[in-house]
Order: C-alpha cells, then structure tokens, then sequence
C-alpha cells in the first residue's frame, strides 16, 4: 500500500482544510457591542487649539463582555486623546460571548466649538 496523494485526492483535502478555516473563523466572529459610550473632549486639548484627531484602539473583552483592557495601536496627535479613549472604552460592553475576545475601534475627534 502507498501513502502517496494523487492529485484528485490531494486536491479534496485542500477543500476540505479550507472548508474547516471558514468555519474556524466564522466562529470568531465580531463581538456585538451593547453599551457604547463616547469619549469626552479633553479640554486640554482645546487649550492648546488641538480641534480634532483620532485614536486606533484595540480592546481586551472578557467572556461576559466587559472591557478589561484597552491598548491604543496609533493616535494622532500622539498622547492627546489617549486617556479619554481608554475611560470611554472600559465602559462600553459587549454581547457576553463565554471567551476571551479583542476588538479594534477608530474614534475621530472633532471639538466644532
């Protein structure tokens, strides 16, 4: 007997591995959020005439929806809004999923005043 695939049959196990992905990564699927809450507009920032940016965050969410951590990936101006992003996302909650998950959000900031 030959342990060796012939291309019918190695081309049915790559179906079947790709099948098996999507299905991995449709059960991953992205956490619903049910509380948001947005950032306030640090008013220093408004101080120094800084009217707008935007923040990348990605968020830590534990297996009953809860924020349990909040890490900021990129921010413009640099080291403006952290702070306010990170208190607006450890309050926002998510569907509870029973799994540790992360999600990424962009918040813009625009002070029209």
């Amino acid at each position: 007997m030959s342990n060796s695939l012939t291309p019918k049959s190695l081309s049915r196990s790559l179906l079947g591995l790709a099948a098996a992905l999507l299905l991995a990564a449709g059960a991953h699927a992205t956490p619903k959020i049910i509380k948001k809450v947005p950032p306030e507009f640090p008013a220093e920032a408004a101080r120094q005439s800084i009217s707008s940016g935007s923040v990348r965050a990605k968020m830590n969410i534990d297996p009953d929806g809860k924020v349990s951590g909040v890490e900021i990936l990129e921010a413009e101006p640099r080291k403006v809004f952290d702070k306010a992003v990170t208190r607006a996302l450890m309050d926002w909650r998510f569907e509870p999923s029973g799994e540790k998950q992360t999600h990424e959000v962009k918040l813009v900031f625009k002070n029209e005043d």
